[in-house]
């Protein structure tokens, strides 16, 4: 049985309801020691093939079967032990963490095994010598050319010791001289008895290799042996475990440190943003709240007067008044605490004092709706009193209107009397304010 086996291997993806096969059928065995190559062009399924053997991908059909052990009824949590203790990856872009040393990028691999600090210092030490960048531990990802950063994350790959080495166009951004160094180590890890697997367009990368694989349009066209694979190695996976809570802070502190000056211009226009959105947010509700005073200083927000809707042709009294059944149906809303009747007449009125007369527009009952801190002088009206505007008084007494206040004026109402014929009726009141 070989170590690592994919049976009938299918995978599409899906435009709506278009599919578009990206695998068709794929029948593979891979041996520990052996240097494969995943050779094809672009849109030929070996980065999809790759996912798949690496547990990045889930959603396909078929079988991956390691060791005798199929993959596909693992659960997450054991796919996630099988990427961090079975696989290592190696990325075209590197993927290395900016702001952390050479030494510290490999460590992050070494935090997730049960290695204790100094058995971890260790390790990365030995694998940073092992590709040839002992004296560079202490650099930043930043300071490194192309090929040093492939090394770094070919040792980060190493750190927890897997037995397959997954590796995505290698090369791809790396000069030919910096592209053999790597490809001998990659061929010294499949000599130490490791899996190696190299997705390619590279023929020359693909020669390097013991084995090469051409995907064409998502089957395989050709499977050749180059040469015998190596010697298998013993399997020396470390155990490992997530990422521990104290390393992410860790890390994420690092992160802070490194970009500090950064960090404190984006706390400082944070900090800006905010308290320009809070200035906003008290001057809208300090405008508001003016607003609000403003209006319920002239009129009670918690009285309202409602009329019926009467046409101007109606004549008939009766039903231009409100109704008992009208006032009960008011009584019963929510929150209502009580209903007062009162009258209104728009258009027809007129004030008389003397010689002086007034016409106004509208004339009603006083009721809550009138706040009586606008009435400036005098009170509010009684039983035969009236309460006029300012602008109403200003017409009868043009030069003393808080004069007017006390003295009696007639009210004269124009209106309809049962025979539809026109009457004028009159009252006299007492100022009162």
């Amino acid at each position: 049985m070989a170590y690592l086996e994919l049976h009938d291997i299918k995978k599409s993806y899906y435009l709506g309801s278009e599919e578009f096969p990206v695998l068709k059928g794929l029948n593979l065995s891979f041996e520990q020691g052996e240097f494969v190559s995943i050779l094809g062009e672009s849109g030929g399924g070996k980065t999809t093939l790759m996912n798949i053997i690496g547990g990045l991908d889930s959603n396909y059909t078929g079988d991956v079967v390691l060791n005798g052990n199929s993959l596909r009824h693992d659960t997450n949590k054991q796919l996630d032990a099988y990427r961090r203790q079975t696989i290592g990856f190696i990325f075209q872009n590197f993927n290395l963490i900016s702001h952390l040393t050479v030494l510290q990028n490999v460590m992050v691999s070494l935090e997730m095994t049960t290695l204790s600090r100094k058995q971890q210092e260790e390790r990365a030490h030995q694998l940073l010598e092992q590709v040839g960048l002992k004296e560079h531990v202490k650099k930043f990802p930043n300071q490194l050319s192309g090929g040093q950063k492939q090394r770094v994350a070919i040792a980060r790959a190493l750190a927890s010791d897997p037995e397959i080495i997954i590796a995505d166009e290698p090369t791809g951004a790396l000069d030919s001289q910096n592209t053999q160094e790597i490809l001998e180590l990659l061929d010294q890890i499949a000599t130490d008895g490791k899996l190696v697997i190299t997705v390619t367009h590279s023929q020359t990368v693909a020669d390097f290799g013991t084995r090469i694989v051409r995907l064409t349009d998502g089957k395989i066209s050709e499977d050749k042996k180059i040469k015998e694979p190596y010697k298998a190695g013993n399997e020396n996976e470390l155990t490992t475990h997530t990422l521990k809570f104290g390393a992410t802070l860790k890390m994420a502190l690092e992160n802070m440190r490194y970009n500090l000056k950064r960090n404190i211009l984006i706390i400082i226009g944070a900090a800006i943003g905010i308290f320009s959105v809070i200035v906003m947010l008290g001057l809208g509700n300090g405008v508001q709240g003016y607003i609000n005073h403003e209006i319920y200083s002239q009129v009670n927000p918690n009285a309202l007067q409602i009329t019926k809707n009467v046409s101007s042709d109606n004549t008939d009294v009766n039903k231009s008044n409100m109704q008992t059944k009208d006032k009960n149906r008011l009584e019963k809303i929510k929150h209502v605490k009580n209903v007062q009747n009162g009258f209104y007449v728009q258009g027809g009125s007129q004030l008389r004092l003397g010689k002086q007369t007034a016409a106004i527009s509208f004339m009603q009952t006083f009721n809550p709706t009138i706040l009586k801190k606008s009435i400036t002088r005098g009170d509010a009206p009684k039983g035969n009193e009236i309460l006029l505007t300012k602008e109403i008084a200003a017409k009868l007494n043009k030069k003393h209107p808080y004069s007017l206040i006390g003295k009696k004026i007639t009210f004269y109402q124009n209106t309809l009397n049962k025979q539809k014929r026109p009457v004028t009726l009159s009252k006299t009141l007492k100022v009162s304010g």
